[in-house]
This record gives C-alpha cells, sequence and structure tokens, in this order.
C-alpha cells in the first residue's frame, strides 16, 4: 500500500505494454533490419533501468544514450548481451573506461578517432557522419580520412541524424539522405543508421538497417504532420490539497495574473515547476478530473497549480488525482501550452514518484 507521504506526491506512471507496442511497431519497419532504442536522459523520463529490462525482454538488442554515465549504468542493468553505444564519444578523461564496460563509443570527429586509436581500440566504434545538422559528427569530406584512420579498427555502425525530420517534404531530408548513402559506401561492412522517430515514420528511403527510435518509444511520433498514433506511455498526475469557491473579481496566484470573470470552483494540486512542470504552462495548460476539463488559472508556482474544477463538480475533492499528462492530456497539448516540444515535457519531470504498469520483464 502507498504510503500518505507518496499519496500526496505527483506521480509519473509508465505504462510498459504501451513502451512495448511503441517498439513493436518499429521492429515492423524496420523489416529484415533492426530497431535499436534510445533511452538516454533515463529514458526521457521514463526510467531507463526498467524501460530497457522491458525493451530487452521484449527483442531489442541495440540501445544507445548520450553519455559514459548512462552507458555504465546501462551496461549494470542489462549484463553483458546487449549492445549500447554512447553518444557523445569518448574523451581523453574517459576513454579508458569504455573497454572495461563493452560499451561502444560514436566517434564524432577525427580527433576522437585519434584518442580512440592511441587508447588501443579496446572494443568496436561507431562513427557519426555529418550530413547537415552541423551539430556532432565528421564531415562529408573528412569521410575518406576516417575511412583510413579505421582500417583496422572493427567499425559495426555508420551514422548520422535528420535535421528536419519532423518535417518530412523539407528538402534538407533528401539531400542527407543521398550525402549519407555516398559516404556509408566507405564503409561496406558496417550497418547504416540515419532514422531517428521520425524519420522511420517518415518513409522507407530513409530507414536503411538500423532504426534509433527515441521519443516514439514514449508515445510521440516526433512529426508535424498528421501519423500513425503512438501507444500512451506516460501519465502524469497530482493529487488536489485544497479545494476553494471564489468570488467574480477575485485573482489567483503570483502576480495577480488572473482575475475570476464569475464565481469559480478552484483547486489547488500538489504540481509546480521543481517536479518539471513548465512554469510556461500558466494560464495555458490544462488537466481533466472525471471527464472534466480544468483549465491551469494563473502561473504556476515551484510546487503548486490552482486549477478551474467548477465543470467538476463532486469530483473536485481533497485527496481526488488530476491527470496533468496522459490519455486525456496529450504529451503535444502540454507541450503546446508550454511553447517547447514532447521530449523536454518528459525529460524535465523530476520530483515525482513513479510506477509502472506491465511487467518489466
Amino acid at each position: 500500500m502507498a504510503s500518505d507521504a507518496s499519496r500526496r506526491l505527483a506521480r509519473l506512471t509508465v505504462d510498459l505494454n504501451a513502451l512495448r507496442t511503441n517498439w513493436r511497431i518499429f521492429a515492423d519497419l524496420a523489416g529484415d533490419g533492426e530497431a535499436a532504442a534510445v533511452v538516454k536522459a533515463d529514458a526521457y523520463g521514463c526510467g531507463a533501468h526498467e524501460v530497457a529490462t522491458a525493451l530487452a525482454h521484449e527483442g531489442a538488442r541495440t540501445f544507445f544514450v548520450a553519455t559514459l554515465a548512462e552507458g555504465l549504468d546501462l551496461r549494470a542493468t542489462l549484463g553483458d548481451a546487449h549492445a549500447i553505444y554512447v553518444l557523445n564519444g569518448p574523451s581523453t578523461a574517459d576513454v579508458g573506461a569504455f573497454g572495461p564496460a563493452r560499451l561502444f563509443p560514436v566517434l564524432n570527429s577525427l580527433d576522437q578517432i585519434g584518442l580512440w586509436k592511441a587508447a588501443g581500440a579496446p572494443v568496436a566504434a561507431g562513427l557519426h557522419i555529418d550530413t547537415g545538422m552541423n551539430r556532432l559528427g565528421l564531415n562529408i569530406a573528412e569521410a575518406g580520412a576516417a575511412r583510413d584512420a579505421l582500417a583496422r579498427i572493427d567499425v559495426p555502425l555508420v551514422m548520422s541524424h535528420l535535421a528536419c525530420a519532423s518535417a518530412p517534404e523539407h528538402p534538407l531530408n533528401q539531400r542527407q539522405r543521398e550525402r549519407f548513402a555516398e559516404a556509408a559506401q566507405l564503409f561496406p561492412g558496417a550497418r547504416k543508421s540515419l532514422a531517428a522517430t521520425a524519420g522511420a515514420l517518415g518513409g522507407a528511403d530513409f530507414r536503411f538497417g538500423l532504426l534509433r527510435p527515441g521519443i516514439g518509444l514514449y508515445g510521440d511520433n516526433g512529426l508535424d504532420t498528421p501519423a500513425p498514433t503512438l501507444a500512451v506511455v506516460a501519465t502524469l498526475d497530482a493529487p488536489i490539497l485544497q479545494v476553494r469557491d471564489i468570488p467574480a473579481g477575485a485573482t489567483v496566484g503570483y502576480g495577480a495574473s488572473f482575475a475570476t470573470p464569475h464565481q469559480m470552483r478552484t483547486a489547488t494540486i500538489a504540481l509546480g515547476y521543481a517536479d518539471g512542470y513548465l512554469r510556461a504552462a500558466s494560464g495555458r495548460g490544462y488537466g481533466v478530473l472525471a471527464g472534466a476539463r480544468c483549465p491551469v488559472l494563473g502561473r504556476v508556482s515551484m510546487d503548486l497549480i490552482t486549477l478551474d474544477v467548477t465543470a467538476a463538480g463532486g469530483a473536485a475533492e481533497v485527496g481526488a488525482r488530476v491527470e496533468m499528462l496522459g490519455p486525456n492530456v496529450p504529451l503535444r497539448d502540454v507541450a503546446a501550452a508550454s511553447g517547447t516540444a514532447s521530449y523536454e515535457v518528459l525529460t524535465n519531470l523530476t520530483r515525482v514518484s513513479r510506477r509502472y504498469g506491465g511487467a518489466v520483464a
């Protein structure tokens, strides 16, 4: 039974069955290739240990993280049977840690290649070629030098990353695909990976051999255009701490930024920007209680949000939990209210209790 303390916290429920369903969608898209799983940033805020364990049992064999620390934690979770790539690659300070943990660095520059060779290249490494993002990766002109430098090193993966995958018709997507296909020919023995979530859903031409779904595993298709709906993985709810009836003309919250236009029943819930619900959603977000949409009134504060629960009737009582993200409050809606992307909404959730639906194994 949950303690009284945990009942008074905002709570993130992660549906592992929905997570598996989403991964299988990408596994099907991969056809004869493979769908990996991107579990960086604590599996986009959903818990890397539980998420990776569930996906490994579902059949995922390859995982991506951003940092060495994430890779070490994931290796402890998964054991030795799965490939783990570290996207940021090695540095002088940590290059010696990859081999003992059997973590595959993704080499992003000629300098990193030199560092990896000097360290003895104790395990295989991936290679990132920048085809138009202008962020990480070797530029196209360096691809030949990279091939020569890596001639005696096991390179099982060559990858790039689409800058505009969310807009499938953007002309940069095709230019990046062509650049990647040409550069990847220099590494005939390596698997090829260009598509993350949106690229995989955006068209077969971008899929190559290995898909790298990230946000798609957690319920967002990553596209700006209509696309297949993915299963809802994350549900955030928070308990009501106080209910009150406020007369017309009263103000709510810091700065008195909202004044009631008429008498209104309000509820204050145990959720705020310290929990990761963004302050930018002040006056724009909403929750759902008993099927009723309950707008955020005034400013989101550090620990509290006040909602208009008039439409929820008798369901609005102390202890009742209001859904602030989930099946009735889509991730895209929360992101739009906050002026940000779904990625930030999920990865920002910190001071919340976490529970899991569906068996981990």
